[in-house]
């Protein structure tokens, strides 16, 4: 049996967890620079906020429903998190993390200790809920897909409380006979389109197709997903989220950018980050794209973007941060108000297949870079960086409606008085 436990409007349900005042009102939270809806908490779902609606635009019917608003705060989001998984894992044998707030359990030796999976649903949720403040769904299938299908039904399907199992044939056929067929695990709008022009609608209209056709006509993935939806088990744990054949790390700027120095230092800030993501997939890159731009509805748009090779393929921060301060003064134009920039690791290889090269020695300093990550893990990103990242801070995004740092930061930590 696998399941699929995750947190209901994750990001909405962390803001309410330290302040009890907006605990029965509705709640948004916004995107990076406040720009768009990005989490809408059930209450507010009610009042039929369009999610990843630009803030701008419906900030006037926001406040005419009294609906709080608040900034990402990916600080607490991270550890609340954190808390939430260490809750989930001990009620399995085999955890899979698979994202900020959900999870996959495997349950190998438990099929004859639990009787009643929807009751031990419900025992989960009361723990995360007791332990972490947030409320999450619960779903039970015999293969991934037809747990996160459950999942779907325990938090969007009524007739389910926050649980939903599908363990037999009655389970199976009325749980996917009620899903949309885009809202099956792995089948994206573009395909769903194509899917309901042969009149596959629903769930279980793709479960009831032939899977060796669904892959001459697709994919080996829709091949693996209808068979998944009829219980035949196709993915194991390393399939389930493959490694990233891209890694970007780009972000608009709170303020207008126009000089070098913070624009290079908001650039080599993108390098650290796109590294740290390299060595925690344990991935190299031979190429990086290095790009900054003005605003679109500036009078004189302007972009310009750079492709870098190393003759070595790297995950190293600084050598990735030498590619920045190489290329930096054929990105920068004088005079230019820049709105965003970013840098892309566009061509990926295992570490642990590199081709090595006679002629070219590498940069790569991994017992540093190892250092590095460790304390940053420990004490928080950002705690150790190299000397060019944060020369200034006046390019950071815009967070106007942001929360305390409840757990993380000292200056935040909730006071309790009593009387």
């Amino acid at each position: 049996m696998f399941a699929l436990v995750d947190a209901v409007a994750f990001y909405a349900s962390a803001e309410k967890v330290f302040d009890p005042s907006i605990r029965s009102k509705p709640v948004v939270v916004l995107t990076n620079n406040d720009g768009c809806i990005c989490a809408i908490c059930p209450i507010a779902r009610k009042l039929n906020i369009p999610k990843f609606q630009p803030f701008f635009k419906i900030k006037n019917y926001l406040e005419q429903h009294h609906v709080v608003v608040r900034s990402s705060n990916y600080e607490l989001y991270a550890d609340l998190s954190e808390k939430m998984m260490t809750v989930i894992n001990r009620f399995c044998d085999d955890h899979y993390v698979y994202s900020i707030d959900e999870s996959f359990l495997r349950f190998t030796g438990f099929s004859k200790i639990i009787n009643d999976w929807a009751d031990y649903g419900h025992t989960i949720r009361r723990a995360v809920w007791r332990e972490t403040g947030l409320p999450v769904g619960a779903g039970f299938g015999t293969t991934p897909t037809l747990a996160k299908a459950a999942n779907h039904a325990a938090k969007k399907l009524s007739g389910y409380n926050g649980v939903a199992v599908i363990n037999d044939e009655k389970s199976r056929k009325e749980i996917l006979m009620r899903m949309d067929v885009t809202d099956v695990w792995g089948i994206g709008s573009r395909l769903g389109k194509k899917l309901k022009l042969m009149q596959i609608n629903t769930a279980w209209d793709l479960a009831c197709q032939n899977p060796k056709a669904m892959r001459r006509m697709f994919s080996v993935v829709v091949e693996r997903t209808v068979s998944e939806l009829n219980g035949i088990a196709c993915l194991s744990w390393d399939e389930v989220k493959q490694d990233k054949k891209e890694i970007y790390s780009t972000r608009s700027f709170g303020e207008r950018v126009t000089d070098l120095t913070t624009l290079k230092s908001a650039l080599v800030t993108h390098a650290a980050i796109v590294g740290r993501k390299l060595r925690r997939q344990k991935s190299l890159t031979k190429r990086i794209v290095i790009f900054a731009a003005s605003s679109p509805h500036e009078d004189e748009h302007y972009k310009k973007s750079l492709l870098y090779e190393f003759p070595i393929p790297t995950s190293d921060t600084s050598v990735i941060a030498k590619a920045v301060s190489a290329v930096i003064d054929e990105i920068y134009k004088p005079n230019t108000r820049f709105y965003r920039c970013g840098i892309g690791a566009v061509e990926l290889e295992s570490e642990s297949f590199q081709q090595a090269d006679m002629f070219s020695v590498s940069e790569d300093k991994p017992k540093m870079m190892a250092c590095l990550d460790t304390i940053n893990k420990r004490y928080g990103v950002g705690t150790l960086s190299i000397g060019s990242e944060k020369l200034t801070q006046t390019w950071n995004m815009k967070r106007a409606f942001l929360s305390p740092h409840y757990t993380t930061r000292w200056t935040d930590i909730p006071i309790i008085k009593c009387d």
